[in-house]
């Protein structure tokens, strides 16, 4: 009999017992190495493909955004948003992962955001709502005139599901993602979030009502429970309510791992991306 995830029993466990139930980082072996060489290769990818980089959608610092544009205008258009637990990471060092998507013919927007405990996780959303609007208004002269698939991973995959109700977003792409803030709040993690009531009500997408676009989940068998159990969860809850959208296990994948299904145009994150756009192109001519 399988063991419960972490939250079914959340209350019996202890500080140490709720910290490992989020921390990828302790769950995978090789983080430090893994990240060493993501870095490593999203500079060289981005030296190599950037034409259009740091560009601004907002006031302040890292309110930057770097496109890949296709040479089709009209090709779709990945918008990638990074994790890092909301408090981490950037654009820059997830460069590489828009290599399938480009591959396979589209452009790819990849934004960055302030970081906790600069910005309040309210604020984050916010701003990516803010880079949205700038890619609505703004893309179709920097050569993107085709649908927006949002995508984004650990935390990224958090803010694809709040912003999909988006109006330029057709249809999502969530990898990995937290899905219920609660728990969150009990870990290491809220140093840095400092997560309100309010927040943890309205920012949890398992708590909000679903949002009728088409949405991908994605998960690999090798993460922590808890995260399996979080993309489980969201997955039933649309099915549910009549959402589109597949569960999409990833076999013996880690959280950092699972990454590599973006870097080939015959990746299963790379698919998942093409075959949830043609859902929601389905879905609009049927309607």
């Amino acid at each position: 009999m399988a063991e419960p995830a972490p939250q079914d029993v959340w209350e019996t466990l202890s500080q140490d017992e709720r910290d490992a139930a989020y921390n990828n980082v302790a769950a995978v072996a090789n983080s430090a190495a893994w990240a060493a060489e993501r870095d490593e290769l999203a500079a060289d990818w981005r030296s190599r493909h950037g034409a259009k980089l740091d560009l601004a959608y907002g006031p302040k610092p890292r309110n930057r955004i770097d496109l890949y544009p296709s040479a089709d205008r009209d090709a779709p258009c990945l918008v990638f948003i990074h994790g890092g637990y909301w408090q981490k990471n950037s654009r820059e060092v997830f460069a590489h992962y828009a290599e399938g998507a480009v591959a396979a013919g589209w452009s790819v927007a990849m934004p960055s955001h302030t970081l906790a405990p600069d910005a309040s996780l309210t604020e984050i959303v916010a701003e990516l709502g803010e880079a949205l609007d700038w890619l609505a208004r703004e893309g179709r002269q920097h050569g993107l005139n085709g649908p927006f698939v949002l995508a984004g991973w650990s935390a990224g995959g958090h803010l694809t599901t709040m912003l999909l109700g988006h109006s330029s977003v057709r249809a999502g792409l969530a990898i990995s993602g937290v899905y219920a803030l609660g728990p969150i709040r009990d870990t290491f993690l809220n140093a840095a979030l400092n997560l309100t009531d309010r927040e943890v009500e309205t920012l949890s997408p398992l708590s909000l009502p679903v949002v009728n676009k088409p949405l991908a989940i994605a998960y690999g068998t090798a993460e922590v429970p808890a995260l399996v159990r979080d993309a489980q969860a969201l997955h039933a809850k649309r099915t549910a309510e009549g959402a589109a959208g597949p569960l999409i296990p990833i076999a013996g994948a880690d959280h950092f791992s699972i990454l590599e299904e973006l870097r080939s145009p015959d990746g299963a994150l790379t698919q998942a991306a093409l075959a949830i756009l043609a859902v929601a192109k389905a879905r609009s001519e049927a309607a």
